[in-house]
Formats: C-alpha cells, structure tokens, sequence
C-alpha cells in the first residue's frame, strides 16, 4: 500500500483534534487539558494498530522512532508524551516528503513527450498542501511549541506563553518545565525536530511565519547561556546540561538560521527578544526573576547578544534597509510614524559597542543609508527618505568627520567632477544626467527638507555652490526639473549662511572675486533625455568674437539669474547687505586711484623678469576690468531689486547715505574750485541729505537710530568744511548739529537750506527767460507760498516729491504756519495748495519742467474733483492740456494725458469728439508742429485709450464714435497709427458686451483682413490682440454676441499659428485659442450646481 501525505496529516489530526466527551463539567480547565492529551494519544495508537490506511504511517513512524534516542515510551509526563507523539509524526512527514522530491526530482514530467502548450499547467511538488492541511499541520506546531519549547525556556528569554492569551497561561501552569531534570535536552528536541522542519521549503514557511521568535530563543539559550558550576533553585534548573558540542551545534544553526530568513522578520524578533530599557523602580532587585518575568526584561547575557546579531545584522549588505523595515512596515503614517523614522535614524546614526571600530561601522552603513533616498515605491518612499534625511544630519552633527568623508564626499562625488572634469575625446560626457539629477535630489531632500544648518553642510555646499550655480543658470535657459531644486539649494545657503560667508558667496557667483571651483573650463552642461542635464564638453570656437560674445553673454546671464535669486529673499537682509558692500568697494576704488595717481612707483624694468614685466603691465588693466564689473553688477542690482529689497532697515539705509558720502568726499582734498563737480553730482549729494534729513524728522527716532547716524558725523564735518556748494555746507553743519545732539539742537532754517532740484537743461533755458517774466513768477510764487495746500494723492511717489519741491522754485521753502508764529518746511504739507486757478494755469506755462508738470498735476487733480472754477474754465484748462501733450519731456506730456483723461471723464461727449478730430487729423492747435503729427496722434490715443478703460458701462452708449474711427484709423497709412488704433479697439470692445453684436461682422472682416494681408508684423500682433481682449471681455457671452463669426476668427487663427513667421503673433495667436477653448468647455460642459428651485404658488 502507498503512503500518502494525508495518511500522516489524518493521523496528526486524530493526535490533535479535541474530544468532547474526554472530560466532564466540573473538572477544571487544567485537567480538562490533560485528559485530552491523554484520551487523543491512546485513540492514536488504536487507530494505527487497528486501521488498515495507516499501515504505512505506523511503519514510517516505528523507522522513525527506533532513530529517534530522545522518546521515550515511560514517561509519567503526560504533555511531554502528547508532544513526543506530534515529534515523531512530524518527522515521519518530513522523512516522507523528503523521499517524494527526490523522486520528483529524478523523474520526467508525463507529458514530457508530449509538446507543451502555454495553457497546460505545470506540475504540483509532493510537498505543496492545501489549506485544510496547512490548518491541520499549523495546529499541531502550535501544540509542540506551546507544551515542547516554551515551558523549558529560562525566565525573560523570549515571550512567555502567559503573556500572550488566557488558554496560554493556563498551559503556563500545567506544564512545569523547571522541574523537569532533561528541560534542556526536551528544548533542544523540540528545537531540532522543528530545524529539521523547516529543512522543507513549504513546511518552513509554516515554522517561520508563526514560530520565528521562539525557535530563535530556543537556539539563543541553548547555545549561549553561560553555566554555572553549582545550580540551585528552580531558575538554575532550567535547562539540563548540554555537552559542548550540542552548543556548538546549537550555535551554527542559529548563524545559519539568521542568514536564510527574511532579514526584516529577524530582525523584528531579535529587538522582541532584546526586550526594553531596563525599568527603574524600587525593589526591583528584591523581586529577583519573577520581577523580570513579569516585566518581560530579558537577563543580561541575551540583552548582549541580541545587540551583537543586531549589529551584524545591520552592518552587512542591505542591513540598513532591512532594519527600517523592520521598524516601519505596517506603519500608517501617523506621527508615532514619524517618530518611529526619528528613533530609527538615531539608531542608525550610532555606532554600536560591538563595532570593531567607528570607522569600519560608518564606511559600512552610510552608503546604504543614502540608497534610502532613493526608493521608487510611493508607499515607502516617504518613510525611508524621512530616515535617511535625519540619520544623515544626526552624523553630520555628531560625527562630522565620518560624515564629511562616508556621507558628504560621496553625495557631491559628480558635481566635484564637474568641477575636476578633463577632455579626453571630443564630445565626452563627463557627468551623465542621471547622476546630476541624483545628486540635486538628494541635495534637496537632505539640506532643504532636512532644514538642519550646521558648519559642516554648510561648508560642504560652499564648495559646490558655483557649481550648482552654473547648473541653475543653465536650467534657467530651458525647461528642466533642476531648476526648482537647484534655487531652493541655493537660497537656503544664503538664508543660513553667516552673512559675511554669504556675502564671499556672493562676490564669487557675481565674478567679483576669484572664481574657485567652478566648472571645468572645457565642458558645459547640456540638455539631457529626461528634462535633466549632463556634463559634456565644450566645442571649441572658431572664431574668437564670437567666443567673446559667448563669454559676455553668459557672464550677463549669470549675473541676472543672480539677482533673480537676490529677489526671491524678501524677507531677509542679505540683498541689502550685498548693495552696501558694493557701494562701499566703489568708495574704497575712487580713493585708491587717487592714490594710484599720487603714489605710482618708477619701476626698472631692466631688474625685473619677463613674466613680472609682464605683470606690472596687465596689473592696471586687470584693475581696471575689476571695477567695469563691479559697475556692471552695481547697474544689474539697481534696475532690478527693488528700493523695498535693497533697504529694509534703517541702518542700511544710513550705511547706503555714508556710502554716499564717502565718494563725496573722496575729491575734496583737491583744490576746491568754484565749478568744481558736476551738477548731477551735487543734486545726488542734496537727495541724499534729504533723506538723511527726513529720517532725522520722522516722528519716533530711538537712540539706536542716532547712534547708526553718529558714523556719519566725519564725513558730514569734512563736507562742511571743504565742499565747493555753500549750501551744502550749510546743510551738512545743520545735519551734523543735529545728530550729534540727538535732536536736542534743531536749527530752524536747517530745510531750508537744501534748494529744490532742478533739470540742469531746465535751468539754462530758465535764465534766457526775459527778467520781467521772472520777476513775476518770482512773486507769484511767494504769495503762494503762504497758502495751505490739500492732500494730493499723487504727491506720495518720490518723482511726484520731486516736483512739488521744484514747483517752489524761486520763492523760499519756509512758510508762516496758519497758528501763526512758528515757521516750517513747505514741504512738510502734502495738502494741495488752494491758490487761485489763473496762478495754475500760469504755472502751467512755466518753463521749469518740474514747476509745470507738478501744475499739471494740480490741474488733473481739480478737474477730478470738480472743482468750480475749474469747471467753468474747462475750455482753456482743455487747450492748455492739448498744447503740453506736445511738450517732448515726458513728465509733462504723460501729466497731459493724465488730464485729458479725467477730463473726457468728466465731460465725456465734447472732449471725445475733439480727442477723435486730433486723432484722425492730427493737432489742430495753432501752434502745434506738423512735423511732429505722428507722436501728437499716437498720444491722443493713448489719451483715447484710458478713456475707454474710464468708460464703464458707458462704453455701449460712448463707444459708437470711437468704433468709427478706430477702425477707419486701421487703414491709415503709418503702422504705429494702425497698431495704435487696433490697440484701442480691443480696449473698447472688452466693454461693449451685447452692443457687439451689430458690429461683429465688421469686426471680423477688418480683424481676418489685416492678419491674414498685413505685411508690418506689429499690427498683426495688435490684430489677434483684439482678438484675445474680445474673448476675454465677453467671457461666456462669446456664443451669443460673436457666434455667426465665431469660426471665421477661430480659422483666422489657426492660420496665424500654422503661418505667421512672427512668433509674438503666433503666442497672441495661441492665447487666443486657449481663451477659445476655455469658452467652448464651459459652453459644452456648463458647471453642475446643486440648486433647488422654489416656486412660491399664488
């Protein structure tokens, strides 16, 4: 008969299947268990002597019993017998497994001969179960470890069975291992019967998912728990002695067991069997090992030996990797997760005591925890970077040694290439995109997301900060996922950085100072396949302008992506910093080339050698670049920073003003002479004590105000004493009395000393005046000067300050205050002077530009007002607007725009209609000139076109007139007057809403005409602009006001995008469309609102 895999599973069945009727009701639980131990062993040994299917399973099993030197057949223990049964079952299944894939193995599948289809399923092992089996065989393992492995285990030495259920402790009391003399030699049995097993690849799965822990403990005690030469006591007795050899035994199988299994799962059970910290407490050494038991503290010598397998665990390949998932699989994410990622960071950043050495340690694991940065899975991801990112900064902080040499070095290795890089052949790559691409994520991941500045990645970023620069400018050049990562890099270095690091940071990116580490000189960074870049060597230029243009051009590129990352640092003081540093270099140049001049040595040339001749002849030249590009990067910052970036502070604003004064200061050792300095010079000088004087006005000046002002006094001293301009002088000793007394000395005239500014051109003009005419300005001006002046809101700018200090030109700035008495600064009122019209109208006149434009300004303001006499004076206030909208400074025509404007506001049908007459035919005013039409024309429809935009719901009322010229202004000759015109057209019709529609066909047949037949490429832009404006004026109107045209402007431009060679036109083109688009979704696919209708019946 043959023996089959369920005849033995049958028979561990009956062995393990409990029986009702084994015991009554009032028995208790314990020896309920007994008896059913008892009662499933003998009907066992009935069923094999008297069953015929279990023929071969009772031969099997005598074979295996004869073998087996451990059983034995007179025991009095009851569970020890129950669990020597299951033993010799379970071998006799392993022995019969072994044997069926043996022989599977070594014979051919049935259907070898026959061709194999992709649907035919392959062949099932012997040892495959199925689910009812693996239940069955489950069952019986439990019982071997539950009554076999556990009760022998010394106290504190794995999980004790009464700490995991209730039916677990119970079997806890029933079965006293320590009582028994052969504990040791039953635990190791168990223990082997289960390793021999596990020798089965199916039936290992079931050990080890279940049984992992406590067969690792088994293999811990047996083999290295130290003897005692005398055993007392219950806990002594725990285990039997073992000979030397089972230890050995117990030892290698335990190293092998450790390096097969799943390292997580080992890992998991290894830190349960280490236990936790040790608990403090009072009697806790009185209490002695049921203290410890019932604490669950494992004794000391498995405590040192669990940390010396971690360790190993964790310092072999893919240890680290296999300790975090260890630690973190099954987490949810919550903040015990993320607290778990702390722990574990630390544990990985610390070397263990058992380590050979810290060295050996870190060199093993850094490289992994780096791999941690870079997981693909989603999931994971996460949690691992989160530990990677922490362990890394928690060794920068403790070992920054360790890790500037296993860490840092490594993490930089390919942008320190590139900076290293050598040409070896043409078009070498020497960095390719995937390692850049890692490298300034993991960079991003550890310094930005890490947020943890220390000195160490601080320095270690300094040195690769040009680098990482040049990458950023490149990324700025195209579309590349870099560019994010790379300024977030950079602008945590400047916001972290010392500031005088920065500062040095700053000078080298800017080329101020000596370039270090930068990119190799011959190679480049080029697009790389993914949306990256690559390292990849330069090709070299023929000709030498244009690799002068190439090094120009990219030094200017440099430099603006510079101050675009300057910009990005609003809230901080470093961009300030920068400007001051600049402004006192400059200072300090001026002074040395003075010197230069002065103290330039006569050299022999004869002593010298060729290469110091050659020397001390670039020397100058090279100084000279120096300070080109130090004006170039002071040009740079100015244009694009903003007032509010550059001077946050007050103090910076003192070090901007003593910077100031210093270079005015540098000249004045020469002989003083009366023209001496430009105008330009002096007018700065002024400005700048201005604003020294308007800090020192402010309402709350605090000590540390004045004494940041205080470093000013020298050369506010030397000013006063040496400077050519008497008021100046003046000025300067007023300022200085002022802040070296803390305002406690105020000099009542200290304002008026600072003349207003004036346009040197104005000023020549000014004096060829007839002395008549001036004289009455003079005297206008001073009977002004007494009135009080409105708020005008205007004047807040500094351009509009300007002018209102130069509208007092003339006449002295001081006024008798209304109280009466007290003098003060006519500039300390911004309310607008309420002198009487005829003087504004005559300061209109004026040639002063400032004096006129501020009139101007007036002018606009009380005509917004509705001002009466202004209102009854409309006419003359109107031809003295159109005759300064010819004026060729552009304060004063853009203060008559202004004007015009808010009068075609006010009386909008008279001052259209003469605005269109001018627009359509130019200036109609006797004194206009004819050969400027063009620019008078093109300002009237600028004037036409904030008249639009004022118009409002007027527009469908207003706006016919303007429809009509503005399209007739389409076929003018001149191209500017045509863009004009279409400009204003698209302004206008984004107002009209349903007025369109009578209009639309028009509007398509001139807007398709001039796209598709204009030749200046400028009104074509101005054509599909209109375009644009009109859709997105009428938004969802767009269907009904332009749907009989709708497809005739949609195939209009596609045209455009398909041909047009101007590619402005084709992106107006494309807004176009997408604004089309926008239109027809929301047309086709209207929004779903959850609204409820009620209808209230009558």
């Amino acid at each position: 008969m043959t023996l089959g895999t369920s005849d033995i599973l049958s028979a561990i069945n009956i062995l393990t299947k409990p029986l009702a009727s084994a015991h009554d009701a009032q028995s208790s639980q314990q020896e309920a268990l007994l008896a059913v131990l008892g009662a499933n062993g003998d009907l066992l040994r009935e069923r094999l002597q008297t069953d015929s299917i279990f023929e071969e399973v009772r031969r099997l099993r005598e074979e295996v019993k004869v073998a087996a030197d451990w059983f034995n057949g007179d025991t009095e223990d009851a569970t020890w017998g129950f669990v020597q049964e299951c033993l010799l079952l379970l071998l006799t299944l392993v022995r019969h497994l072994s044997a069926e894939l043996k022989l599977f193995q070594h014979t051919p599948a049935p259907s070898a001969t026959r061709q194999r289809t992709p649907e035919m399923a392959p062949r099932l092992p012997p040892d495959v179960l199925s689910v009812g089996q693996q239940q069955t065989l489950g069952t019986a393992l439990q019982f071997v470890v539950s009554l076999g492995l556990c009760p022998y285990l010394a106290t504190g030495v794995g999980v004790s069975l009464g700490r995991r259920s209730a039916f677990g402790a119970m079997v806890d009391k029933l079965v006293h291992g320590g009582a028994t003399p052969a504990a040791g030699h039953r635990l190791l049995t168990t223990t082997n019967v289960l390793l021999q097993l596990a020798e089965i690849s199916s039936l290992a799965t079931l050990v080890f998912t279940r049984h992992l822990g406590d067969v690792l403990a088994a293999l811990c005690q047996l083999g290295y728990q130290p003897r005692r030469a005398e055993r007392s006591g219950t806990e002594e007795r725990k285990t039997q002695e073992l000979s030397a050899e089972e230890c050995k035994t117990c030892k290698e199988a335990l190293k092998s067991l450790l390096g097969k299994v799943y390292q997580p799962m080992i890992i998991k059970e290894l830190l349960i069997l280490q236990g936790g910290p040790k608990q403090s407490g009072a009697g806790g050494r009185s209490r002695g090992s049921s203290s410890r038991a019932a604490s669950g503290l494992a004794p000391t010598w498995l405590k040192r030996l669990c940390g010396q397998l971690l360790s190993e665990r964790l310092m072999q390949p893919n240890g680290v990797q296999a300790v975090v998932r260890a630690i973190l699989e099954g987490g949810t994410g919550g903040e015990s997760d993320w607290r778990k990622c702390d722990c574990v960071a630390r544990i990985l950043g610390t070397c263990p005591q058992q380590s050979a050495s810290a060295d050996t340690y870190y060199r093993q694991v850094c490289h992994q925890i780096l791999d941690l940065l870079h997981f693909k899975d989603k999931l994971t991801a996460q949690q691992h970077q989160r530990v990677a990112t922490r362990a890394v900064l928690f060794i920068v902080q403790e070992k920054p040694s360790m890790a500037q040499q296993y860490l840092l070095a490594p993490l930089l290795r390919p942008l320190h290439r590139c900076a290293t890089a050598s040409d070896e052949g043409h078009f070498h790559v020497a960095v390719e995109e995937w390692e850049l691409t890692r490298c300034v994520d993991d960079m991003y991941k550890i310094w930005v997301v890490g947020n943890s500045p220390s000195a160490s990645l601080l320095e270690a970023l300094e040195q690769v900060l040009p680098v990482i620069f040049s990458l950023f400018c490149f990324t700025k050049q195209n579309v590349s996922h870099l560019r994010a990562p790379c300024q977030e890099i950079l602008l945590w270095y400047l916001r972290h950085a010392e500031t005088p690091a920065a500062l040095s940071a700053l000078r080298r990116l800017s080329g101020l100072q000596g370039q270090k580490n930068e990119v190799a000189a011959d190679f480049h960074f080029t697009p790389g396949s993914d949306g990256g870049a690559r390292l990849s060597s330069r090709e070299s230029c023929s000709e030498e302008d244009d690799a002068l243009y190439e090094k120009l051009a990219g030094e200017q590129w440099r430099l603006e992506c510079l101050i675009q990352l300057l910009a990005e640092l609003k809230d901080c003081d470093l961009p300030g910093d920068f400007f001051l540093d600049l402004l006192q270099e400059l200072a300090s140049w001026a002074a040395a080339t003075d010197e230069d001049k002065d103290d330039e040595p006569e050299l022999n040339v004869s002593t010298m050698t060729l290469l110091e001749v050659e020397r001390w002849l670039l020397a100058p030249s090279a100084r000279r670049g120096q300070r080109l590009a130090l004006l170039q990067v002071l040009a740079v910052t100015v244009d694009c920073l903003q007032p509010t970036v550059l001077l946050r502070k007050t103090s910076q604003v003192v070090d901007f003003l003593m910077s100031m004064l210093q270079r005015a200061c540098v000249g004045l050792d020469q002989d003083p002479g009366p023209n001496l300095g430009s105008p330009v010079e002096s007018e700065t000088l002024r400005m700048g004590m201005g604003v020294v004087a308007t800090l020192l006005s402010g309402p709350e000046i605090t000590t540390e105000d004045y004494s940041s002002m205080s470093r000013l006094l020298p050369s506010l001293e030397s000013l006063s004493q040496k400077h050519a301009d008497v008021v100046i002088q003046e000025l300067a000793t007023d300022l200085r009395a002022l802040i070296a007394t803390h305002g406690a000395y105020r000099p009542e005239n200290f304002t008026a000393n600072a003349p207003p500014s004036r346009n040197p051109e104005t000023t020549v003009k000014n004096n060829d005046l007839p002395s008549t005419r001036k004289q009455n300005m003079q005297t206008e001006a001073n009977n002004s000067a007494t009135s009080p002046q409105p708020s005008l809101p205007d004047s807040c700018s500094p351009r509009n300050t300007h002018s209102r200090h130069a509208a007092s030109s003339g006449r002295s700035p001081v006024r008798v205050s209304p109280a009466g008495g007290g003098r003060t600064s006519g500039t300390s009122d911004l309310d607008l002077p309420t002198k009487p019209l005829s003087e504004w109208l005559l300061e209109a006149c004026d040639p002063d530009v400032p004096t006129r434009a501020f009139a101007l300004r007036t002018l606009t303001q009380m005509v917004q007002n509705k001002n009466p006499e202004t209102v009854q004076a409309q006419e003359k206030v109107l031809m003295l607007f159109l005759e300064n909208l010819e004026h060729e400074d552009s304060f004063i025509y853009l203060s008559a725009i202004q004007g015009l404007s808010a009068l075609a506001d006010s009386c909008p049908e008279r001052i259209l209609e003469r605005l269109l007459e001018d627009f359509q035919h130019g200036p109609s005013l006797p004194t206009s000139n004819k050969e400027r039409s063009l620019e008078s024309r093109l300002k009237v429809g600028e004037v036409l076109m904030r008249a639009s935009r004022a118009m409002g719901e007027l527009a469908a009322h207003l706006g016919r007139p303007l429809i009509v010229v503005f399209l007739q202004g389409t076929r003018d000759p001149d191209q500017s007057v045509r863009a004009s015109s279409l400009s204003n057209l698209g302004e206008l019709c984004q107002r009209l809403d349903y007025s369109l529609g009578a209009l639309a066909q028009e509007l398509s047949s001139c807007l398709t005409a001039l796209i598709k037949t204009e030749r200046e490429a400028e009104v074509r832009r101005a054509a599909v602009h209109v375009i644009t404006l009109l859709l997105r004026g009428l938004g969802d109107k767009t269907t009904q006001v332009l749907g009989d045209v709708l497809l005739d402007l949609y195939r209009a431009l596609k045209w455009v995008v398909r041909s047009d060679p101007d590619d402005v036109a084709v992106l107006h083109a494309q807004l176009a469309l997408e604004e089309i688009d926008d239109v027809m979704r929301r047309f086709i696919f209207p929004e779903q609102k959850l609204e409820k209708k009620i209808v209230v019946l009558p």
